[in-house]
Order: C-alpha cells, then sequence, then structure tokens
C-alpha cells in the first residue's frame, strides 16, 4: 500500500493515465479474466465523460487506448463518438485465467488456488497466463508509451494495472498477502515512469 501512495503522489506529469472499466454485469462472485462480459452503458458512458473532463482539465490528448474487451472498449465507444482517437490494444487485456475463466470462484478447488497463491509471480492459474506474462505485456506497452513521449490515457482492468503500479521489471517472487486489491471500478491510477 505505501507503493501505491508514493506513485500518486509522484510530482510531475504521469506517462500512463489508466482508469479501470467499469463494473461488468455477471460477474460478481466469478473469476473473470478474459470472460468477455458486457457493462451497463450509462456506466461506461460516465466514465467517458470522467476521462473526457480529466484529460481538458490536464490538457491531455484525446487519445485513448483500451484493452480489446467489452467492459473497457464500452468506454473507448463513447470516447469515439466524441471525436477521440480510439486504440483498441489486446495487450490491455485483463489476465488470463486459463480453465478458471468465468467459473464461480466457490467452484474453483481450494488446492489450485493455494498453489497459485505460493507462486503468484509464475504460477499460470487454471492454466492460463502468470503475472509474470501479464508483466511481459504492460511492460511492452509501457516501453512503447515511453518511446513515443507523450502521456497515454488507458482504460484497462484491475490486475493489469496492479501490474504496472506493483510488478517493477526484475521482480523474482510476490508474497500474495501483500498483493494489493484491484483499483475500484472507475477509477483512475496515475503511473509517473521508471
Amino acid at each position: 500500500m505505501a507503493q501505491q501512495s508514493s506513485v500518486e503522489s509522484m510530482i510531475g506529469n504521469p506517462l500512463i493515465w489508466c482508469w479501470r472499466h467499469p463494473r461488468a454485469r455477471g460477474g460478481d462472485g466469478r473469476c473473470i479474466g478474459r470472460t468477455d462480459l458486457p457493462v451497463d452503458p450509462r456506466k461506461a458512458r460516465r466514465l467517458a465523460h470522467r476521462i473526457r473532463r480529466v484529460a481538458r482539465r490536464e490538457g491531455l490528448p484525446r487519445e485513448v487506448w483500451v484493452s480489446t474487451l467489452q467492459r473497457s472498449s464500452a468506454v473507448g465507444g463513447w470516447l469515439a463518438r466524441w471525436g477521440w482517437r480510439v486504440h483498441a490494444d489486446a495487450r490491455l487485456a485483463e489476465m488470463d485465467f486459463g480453465g478458471w475463466d468465468g467459473c464461480p470462484w466457490s467452484t474453483i478447488p481450494w488446492h489450485e488456488v493455494e498453489a497459485w497463491q505460493h507462486d503468484l509471480l509464475h504460477h499460470a492459474p487454471g492454466g492460463g497466463e502468470s503475472l509474470s506474462r501479464l508483466s511481459q505485456r504492460v511492460a511492452a506497452f509501457v516501453s512503447e508509451a515511453a518511446a513515443g513521449g507523450a502521456p497515454r490515457l488507458v482504460v484497462s482492468h484491475g490486475g493489469w494495472i496492479n501490474a504496472l503500479l506493483h510488478l517493477p521489471p526484475g521482480t523474482t517472487a510476490i508474497d500474495a498477502a501483500r498483493w494489493p486489491a484491484a483499483p475500484r471500478h472507475g477509477e483512475l491510477r496515475r503511473w509517473q515512469g521508471a
């Protein structure tokens, strides 16, 4: 948690302005990664309005990168209607939970969850994607943004945002008990850069 506070309080212009998508319909109590659930169009529009206000207030470009999953791309759809450039980018997708994806958490065998907690960085839950692999996608996106030199506005997912903020390159292990909860739906997080 202390790391999050230091990221939020950095002075200067953040490179990544990242919002978590609105709450998905039908996701409560389920393991949701790549499962492509819709969002309430009103909530997508509300988040798009907030992004537009922040961009106007901060002098940011009218350009946004969104995950290809509809809970993120729906926000991009509203921004596109208002004349924004929108880039759908698969690197921004949530972590792939493989066979767990879409399942109620109560049906996932506890010993499998414990195996993931034991090696949170390298274990691929449900045979899907490890946090280490997710971190590689995040690093590729950040590297491209840094090379471009302009701030990027992003609508992504809780796991992606946590990997951006709390999984620096070179991390070799993660204590599952200290891994932060995902940001709230619609919440803005800023990343200053390395």
